[in-house]
């Protein structure tokens, strides 16, 4: 079949159209329906949105924090449970725990604040696995995979216990996927309201490893040195706090010189484990372990420990942790492969009719960036609280929100500079309908993705940004219609409709090779991590941008008096 014969039928083809008011009616119905159809997909969570997709990296971290107050040896039961489990997984290579301190700082552990972690109940499991490119089974994947398992497996070891799958982030360095602030005036109230927005994000679906950025109140005990039986009996106050700290932790007594090196070690002394542990966590236990130390008086009498020291029963200090000099708790917690602003909606309205039954809940108006946040105030005290949300959730938003702003603008710079150059609000307002337009394709493209890929396929920020770069591809084709359709009118006096017919044939070639040319290119993106939505938008966007400039913008033309 010849070019000239393609041309022709093709002109008919939209002549046809033109001609017939059913089917030019039957276009603009098709294409309103798919615009509206596109756009519900995001109500109906067929397309998901998200800051960016998870990214497969070559490692991953285990955090581990059992209650405040917890010995070391707890919080080894805990990671050693975490490596039995992933022992089982042939795609790990090693494994290094840290207990008592965070691992050395990598990215996610700098934005997480890992390097502050100090205390007996804190530990990391740094996970290094085979380089990417020699497995299957993406880094992300994986951990969603064996979350699951260890959590059930694990922290039922030590009631209360957190532990967290840490993974390097691919996007903007955030605490976590959702953090909720608590703010208030009273720590301890604080600290029962966020235990209580814990409980609920915990029941919410998508989100897991919620965790509570405070301090649990725990039963300690308090070792109080009596000073004149000390006295009495021949002892110094140092020679108690020396024996307390060797037989709980132990202590350098003495040093050793080194012909080699310049400096002095330390020679150390402890108690095997079996004697510095202490069976269980009451009173009782503490006093035996005590009345089994002896110190020699001046005198050469051996004095029993437990006679010179008192032992009192307290409560822990939580933390006050502020911001903005303000008490604050944060409540974090991480979305399972999901994105952030469905499982935000979600316990921000199981949140209202909680907290409605204790406190009048005010919900924070406008389109600002704390949109989403809630007032508290307490019925019966007049207290007042505030939930403000943030994390890796609000800077999609923001990013969502300002990414969207510079569409709108960009749009409208289109409008103005066409309204100059043609001197007519109507075909400026043909050309930025068919920019608009490109959005069809832009979603559909991602909800095709999403049914081709293992895992889901978001709408990301950088898919905004290759739908902002489809308008100006857009704009060109219904310019070069409307220019040449112009000229065959006003230069060679062709009919309306025969000349619009006849511009969308003869411009078709032209068009379809600057669309395959665009896809060829993008398509090299469709498959990264991070620009894959950059890629497929361009692709779908593009596709979509071309039915349009042929099909509808020339129904558009033909209804326009200033064609």
């Amino acid at each position: 079949m010849s070019h000239t014969q393609t041309n022709g039928k093709f002109e008919q083809f939209v002549y046809e159209i033109l001609e017939n008011k059913s089917k030019k009616l039957l276009v603009i119905l098709i294409t309103l329906g798919s615009l509206i159809g596109s756009i519900m997909m995001f109500p109906t969570e067929l397309v998901l949105a998200k800051m960016l997709p998870g990214k497969s990296t070559n490692t991953f971290t285990v955090y581990i924090d059992t209650p405040s107050g917890s010995s070391i040896e707890q919080t080894k039961s805990v990671a050693m449970c975490i490596q039995n489990v992933l022992k089982r997984e042939p795609n790990i290579v090693d494994m290094e725990l840290y207990l008592g301190m965070g691992s050395p700082l990598d990215y996610a552990g700098l934005v997480k604040g890992s390097g502050m972690k100090q205390g007996e109940e804190y530990g990391e499991l740094v996970v290094n696995l085979t380089d990417k490119s020699q497995r299957d089974e993406e880094s992300f994947l994986m951990v969603q995979r064996v979350r699951p398992i260890i959590n059930n497996k694990c922290e039922k070891i030590v009631p209360q216990t957190s532990i967290k799958m840490v993974e390097m982030p691919a996007g903007p360095p955030t605490l976590a996927d959702i953090v909720v602030e608590v703010y208030g005036k009273d720590n301890q109230k604080v600290i029962a309201l966020s235990n209580e927005v814990s409980q609920i994000l915990s029941k919410t679906s998508g989100l897991v490893d919620v965790d509570i950025m405070a301090d649990e109140v725990y039963k300690k005990y308090q070792i109080i040195p009596i000073k004149d039986k000390i006295a009495k009996s021949g002892l110094s106050v140092e020679q108690v706090n020396k024996i307390l700290y060797l037989a709980f932790e132990g202590m350098g007594i003495a040093s050793k010189d080194t012909i080699k090196s310049n400096h002095q070690i330390d020679i150390f002394l402890s108690l095997s484990k079996d004697t510095k542990k202490i069976h269980a966590n009451t009173l009782e236990d503490l006093k035996a372990k005590l009345s089994s130390l002896n110190l020699m008086s001046r005198s050469g009498f051996m004095v029993p420990l437990i006679e010179v020291i008192e032992i009192k029963e307290a409560t822990s200090i939580p933390t006050i942790y502020h911001k903005n000099l303000n008490t604050m708790v944060n409540v974090q917690a991480t979305t399972d492969m999901v994105s952030q602003v469905y499982p935000l909606l979600d316990a921000r309205e199981q949140m209202i009719e909680y907290f409605s039954k204790n406190y009048v809940v005010n919900k924070v108006a406008g389109i600002s960036t704390y949109m989403f946040d809630l007032e508290l105030k307490d019925k019966v005290t007049g207290e007042s609280y505030l939930l403000r949300w943030d994390g890796e959730m609000k800077v999609t938003l923001d990013t969502f929100r300002d990414l969207g702003a510079a569409f709108i603008a960009a749009l409208l710079l289109i409008f103005l500079l066409l309204v100059v150059y043609y001197k007519s609000f109507a075909i400026s307002g043909i050309v930025l309908a068919g920019s608009f337009l490109s959005i069809i394709g832009v979603i559909i493209g991602h909800f095709v993705a999403d049914l081709v890929t293992q895992e889901t396929f978001f709408l990301t920020a950088t898919s905004l940004i290759g739908f902002i770069a489809l308008m100006g591809i857009s704009s060109r084709n219904s310019l070069l219609l409307i220019d040449f359709a112009r000229n065959l009118i006003l230069e060679h006096h062709i009919e309306k409709k025969r000349a619009i017919a006849i511009a969308s044939a003869t411009r078709a070639k032209p068009i379809m090779l600057t669309a395959i040319a665009i896809i060829l290119g993008s398509a090299l993106l469709a498959s990264d991590p991070v620009f894959g939505g950059l890629g497929v938008a361009l692709i779908s966007g593009t596709m979509a941008a071309v039915i349009v400039s042929l099909i509808f913008i020339p129904v558009l033309m033909d209804n326009s008096e200033a064609i």
